[in-house]
């Protein structure tokens, strides 16, 4: 799962990038309105941490501008403009969610957790799959109660199929959801990927559709 953070405090910022990290997810992070509305608009996100008092374009003005142009990723807004009106433009304009700062850091992650379920239409944190339950909480995979041992990046793939259930999803849009952006990443990594999980899960759980891409299987 891939979140931006928009934030110009460096503190703030390492502080999530570091908890969403561990959490499971692949985080890239701007310190400005103008960039980050302009990576929110032209690349694709399954959740945004935006603060409203972002230099160059406020985070309301980019979340107003996203809806405009029908960018529907849930966003959380962070800030610490506390004030109920406040609070009633931000969800207004478009927030899913808002948090008020000062915060403690794993309640981002946990409603970070919910907006990207909700999106994908699941309602718990344990999604079941055929015989297999993911927990993104735990992030870990099951296998008739049993845990599966996964890397971090085969935990990655298999959860970004899960959320994604019933569409192909192309090997580009695999390679920015679950990596990093400065990572070096292989022209073949994804298909290695896939096999490991294939391995580890059994082969019918990823099914390939050729020029196309990768789904979960029909069955699950």
């Amino acid at each position: 799962m891939r979140v931006l953070i928009a934030e110009d405090d460096d503190r703030i910022a390492a502080t999530l990038v570091s908890s969403l990290n561990k959490a499971g997810f692949s985080v890239e992070r701007e310190r400005d309105g103008e960039s980050a509305w302009y990576r929110g608009d032209s690349e694709s996100f399954d959740a945004v941490v935006l603060d409203l008092g972002l230099p160059q374009m406020d985070g309301l003005t980019v979340l107003k501008r996203w809806r405009s142009a029908g960018r529907t990723v849930p966003v959380l807004i962070l800030t610490a403009r506390g004030q109920w009106e406040e609070r009633v433009d931000g969800i207004e304009a478009g927030a899913d969610d808002y948090v008020v700062k000062p915060f403690h850091v794993l309640e981002i992650v946990a409603r970070i957790r919910a907006l990207v379920r909700r999106a994908g239409g699941h309602a718990s944190s344990r999604i079941v799959f055929g015989k297999y339950q993911l927990d993104m909480r735990t992030l870990q995979v099951t296998a008739d109660g049993l845990p599966v041992d996964l890397t971090p990046q085969e935990f990655k793939l298999i959860a970004y199929l899960v959320h994604n259930r019933g569409r192909v999803v192309s090997q580009l849009e695999i390679t920015e959801h679950i990596y990093s952006q400065d990572y070096e990443r292989d022209s073949n990594a994804v298909e290695v990927l896939v096999g490991r999980v294939r391995k580890r899960l059994g082969k019918d759980v990823i099914k390939t559709r050729r020029g196309f891409g990768y789904t979960l299987g029909e069955e699950l």
